[in-house]
Parts: C-alpha cells; sequence; structure tokens
C-alpha cells in the first residue's frame, strides 16, 4: 500500500507516482522531505527488485511506440530532468533511461550554450534537439537552465529572462499539440545530502573526474536556485506539462520514481502493434515451400 502524500496514511490502494509527485502552483518545494518516498512504502531492497521488474513491461512500451511510428504514427515522450549538481541525473540516465532500447532513446545533455547557440533564441537548440516520432527523448538539464542559472547569475536583465516563463509555457503547449507526452522531473534533494555526495567525490580518487570545483560556487547560491526552482513550479507547471519533484536524497527511490513515471504514462499513451500490410497466410505459405 501507498501513503497518501498530503495525510501520510496509508490507502487502500497504491497511488499512481504521476500523482504522489505532481507539483502544482503554489506547492511549496521547501515543505517536500528530499528524503520522503511519496507513493512507495518499500524499503532499498524492495525498490530495487521494483525497479528491475519495470524493465519488461517499460521496454515493451517502448518497443511499441517505435514500431507505431513506422506506421506513420507521430507520438513520442520528452524526459526532462532537473537537479542541483549530484542530485543524481547521471543515475537516472543509467538506472532508468538506461533500462529501454537505446535505438528508442534520443539523449540531448545541455551544457552553456555554445558561440552558435547565442546567435539565435534560447528556445533555438531545444526545438533542434525535441525527439521524433516513436522516439524517447531526454534532456539532462534544458530550456529551464535559462530561468535558473541565468535568473541566479544574472546573466541577462530579469526583464528578459521574466518573459522565458510565458515563453515556455507557449512552446511546450505547442510540443504537447505536436504528439509529444512532456514528463518533467525536478530531482528534489537536501543541501545536507549534496555536501555528502560532493565530500565523497572528493575522498575517493575514483570520483575525482566527478568533481568540478565550481560545484562548491554554486553551492553557495543554494537559496537562490531554491527560490528559482519555486518559481518555476509556480509559472510553469501546466496541466499540458506538469513538474513532477522527486525526492532525491535516496538514489534507489528517484531512479524508481522516475521509471514509474515513464510507465505510468506510456500507460496512458497504449501505443499499438501496427497491423501487417501485406497478407499473413500468403506470406507463410510462401515461407513454408522456401
Amino acid at each position: 500500500m501507498a501513503k497518501d502524500k498530503k495525510s501520510g496514511k496509508k490507502s487502500s490502494s497504491p497511488t499512481p507516482f504521476s500523482e504522489a509527485l505532481r507539483a502544482d502552483p503554489g506547492t511549496d518545494l521547501a515543505s517536500i522531505d528530499p528524503r520522503s518516498t511519496p507513493g512507495f512504502d518499500g524499503d532499498k531492497d524492495a525498490g530495487k527488485v521494483a525497479l528491475d521488474a519495470l524493465t519488461e513491461p517499460v521496454s515493451e512500451l517502448q518497443e511499441r511506440l517505435f514500431a507505431e511510428s513506422r506506421a506513420g504514427g507521430t507520438r513520442s515522450i520528452l524526459l526532462v530532468v532537473q537537479g542541483m549538481d549530484t542530485s543524481g541525473k547521471g543515475g537516472i540516465m543509467r538506472h532508468a533511461v538506461g533500462a529501454v532500447d537505446p535505438q528508442g532513446v534520443q539523449i540531448t545533455s545541455f551544457k552553456a550554450p555554445s558561440t552558435e547557440e547565442q546567435k539565435h533564441p534560447f528556445l533555438w537548440r531545444i526545438r533542434n534537439a525535441l525527439p521524433t516520432p516513436g522516439m524517447i527523448g531526454v534532456f539532462d538539464r534544458s530550456h529551464y537552465e535559462d530561468v535558473l542559472i541565468v535568473r541566479v547569475h544574472d546573466l541577462v536583465p530579469k526583464a528578459q529572462w521574466s518573459r522565458r516563463y510565458g515563453q515556455i509555457n507557449t512552446f511546450e503547449q505547442g510540443v504537447v499539440d505536436q504528439d509529444t507526452t512532456i514528463i518533467k522531473v525536478m530531482l528534489h534533494i537536501s543541501k545536507d545530502e549534496q555536501k555528502a555526495r560532493l565530500a565523497e567525490r572528493l575522498d575517493r580518487p575514483d570520483k575525482y573526474w566527478k568533481f568540478n570545483p565550481g560545484d562548491i560556487d554554486e553551492r553557495e547560491r543554494w537559496d537562490d536556485y531554491q527560490q528559482a526552482y519555486q518559481a518555476i513550479i509556480d509559472k510553469c507547471s501546466t496541466d499540458a506539462a506538469p513538474w513532477y519533484v522527486v525526492p532525491a536524497d535516496r538514489k534507489w527511490f528517484a531512479r524508481l520514481a522516475v521509471m514509474n513515471l515513464l510507465h505510468e504514462h506510456l500507460q496512458q499513451l497504449d501505443p499499438q502493434w501496427p497491423e501487417a500490410d501485406f497478407d499473413v497466410a500468403e506470406q507463410q505459405a510462401r515461407l513454408e515451400k522456401s
């Protein structure tokens, strides 16, 4: 059984992750415990079993979505993953997204815009990376950097980044209208857990490559980032493309939650195997004679 996210009491039936994790405008980010496990009552071992159990059904649904597109289907999925440094985006890519056929996935990692990208409106590079029909597109960071890091560091005037919330909503509505389902995930990590993960990277030689001194610089702006994340929930969690806040202090839960969100949205799409465009019996007879 799952816990009701408001009362904390056990419900008689499991709460879908898409319901337990949804953050509508007005949701107080600071009130969400980064160590909580909304929608799941099990421990780490149970979580790993549950994650493994999702691999086959998600893989089949992803293959059906891909096959559907070969017969003219136009639907796709866009998974947007945002979070502070060390929030676990890499683990999501390996353990959740990595569970499906790589031929059906397009992963784009957005870094600081290149010189060429800076010549265009901020959504230009995002449009160019949208998933094609039948694909699951994954954005490791995204257009939201343009109202997160840009806002926190005052990279453009406030009047400019303030307009971007509305531009993002219009853009996402257009993407949805073109048959792409958007799943927006904010990995919600605590400041103490981030410190522990950064310390681990400095304690272990095999983790040095993951450490960037700039991560500590960004950490000093923690409160500013939390305000910026609160703003994108309040301004850009819409019916067309809601935000899901995934508590991320427990890595196993974050991976399980994202996998469940992907599974639930694929189930809602319910992609179908294409009908044969040839006479099956005739081809079976031909094969028998060959």
